[in-house]
């Protein structure tokens, strides 16, 4: 047993039975198919042994959202045990093709971007195309799926020449595989704000975080991924460049759930790990270092905000908040919902489509009763949920800050 099992063993008697998870569980709150994060946490760890079969299934109903990690008085790692959970059981009787496909989103994005996006996405917009679909492979066919760009942003970036000469050395910019292939706009806003702030945006080989295959327990698939970023980050982190990332589930995982819940804890894992930042973690040391250009034009907006789950586990308080705070006349209002919904892959499933939409209820009403034109959030696919609930556009807080430079309307 490695260090990283005992601790987890060790975790299980701090559980004090108070049920404050479960409580707080906004799956549990909307469906009886999870009976909640101690059930099949903590309580049924005690009688998982290898080589046994898993105990309970409805643990594949826990989202990840990591909202038990947050209210466990004891610290016990409710979220990661459940994640362990379900890989055993996809090792104990295998992956269906659904989850298969749709947690390599390097592969259906690669498949999906380019000259035959507009074909993609049409299909994607007829109903009959859709009711197909939910037959052949169970994606809901209301599910918000994303709409593929009809260029890459590495493509771009290729082309992309900086306006200014760096003045404050390189970063390396992980763009994540729905900048890549759906969002290049995201990637555009990312680059121009950092280099307006005086550096070279270094764009390294990359592939997925591997956060679709860990949610979806293909832990082998999942530690693949991990240890091929791994190894084509660590050079720059060695020269002291960090890593800066827009998706806010992709910094994530390189930073804690990939070496947390994989079990990866080599000097080079904890050296990216330790190297790899949020973008508006990033701005925001900037600006307390008083490094942070704040030529800013002014905005006079009220924009309804959605930190998202992947966001609050990075335990940073509100960076993207923080920063815009900064813009003059951007107002923030915060959702203070718990979550979306969509966890990822989650609320793209059949079986648990009408679950996220349950889930996600306060936020989508938060933004309806909010009347804007727009609605941030640092996660990907929470905005395409968002959208999807409500019909209110939503942006990346990056795009509004590249706006408030002048850089992008």
């Amino acid at each position: 047993m490695d260090h990283r099992e005992l601790a987890l063993t060790q975790a299980l008697d701090h559980c004090i039975k108070c049920n404050l998870c479960t409580s707080a569980c906004p799956v549990v709150a909307v469906t009886d198919q999870f009976p909640g994060p101690k059930y099949v946490g903590p309580q049924a760890e005690r009688f998982r042994r290898a080589g046994q079969p898993v105990p309970d299934a409805s643990v594949d109903y826990c989202s990840g959202c990591r909202v038990c990690n947050q209210v466990c008085p004891t610290g016990v790692p409710i979220a990661e045990l459940n994640a362990r959970a379900r890989g055993a059981m996809v090792a104990e009787r295998g992956l269906p093709f659904r989850n298969w496909i749709i947690a390599r989103a390097d592969l259906v994005g690669g498949l999906s971007a380019g000259p035959q996006a507009p074909l993609v996405n049409l299909g994607l917009k007829m109903a009959p195309a859709r009711w197909v679909i939910e037959q052949l492979l169970g994606i809901h066919h209301q599910a918000p799926l994303p709409m593929a760009s009809t260029y890459r942003f590495r493509s771009w970036f290729k082309r992309h020449q900086a306006a200014q000469p760096a003045t404050k050395g390189q970063v390396v910019y992980f763009h994540g595989c729905a900048t890549n292939y759906y969002e290049p706009h995201v990637g555009q806003a990312a680059v121009a704000v950092l280099e307006h702030n005086g550096f070279e945006v270094i764009l390294a080989e990359q592939n997925c975080c591997g956060l679709p295959l860990i949610s979806n327990g293909d832990f082998k698939g999942a530690t693949s991924a991990h240890a091929a970023n791994v190894r084509k980050l660590l050079p720059y982190v060695r020269r002291g460049m960090p890593i800066v990332g827009t998706s806010t589930s992709c910094t994530l995982t390189l930073k804690e759930e990939a070496p947390e819940i994989l079990g990866l804890h080599d000097e080079a894992v904890r050296a990216v790990a330790a190297g790899t930042y949020d973008i508006f973690e990033f701005l925001r040391q900037l600006a307390e270092r008083g490094e942070l250009k704040t030529d800013f034009r002014p905005m006079p907006r009220r924009l309804p905000y959605h930190p998202p789950c992947q966001y609050r586990a990075h335990r940073l308080g509100k960076p993207a908040m923080d920063v815009l705070a900064l813009v003059p006349g951007l107002q923030l209002d915060e959702s203070h919902a718990d979550c979306c919904g969509i966890a990822g892959t989650y609320g793209l499933k059949r079986e648990k489509y009408q679950i996220a939409q349950d889930v996600g209820q306060s936020l989508f009403e938060f933004v309806r009763r909010a009347g804007a034109d727009l609605v941030l959030c640092d996660s990907e696919t929470c905005r395409w949920q968002i959208t999807h609930a409500t019909g209110v556009p939503s942006q990346h807080p990056i795009e509004v800050l590249a706006a408030a430079y002048g850089l992008r309307r």
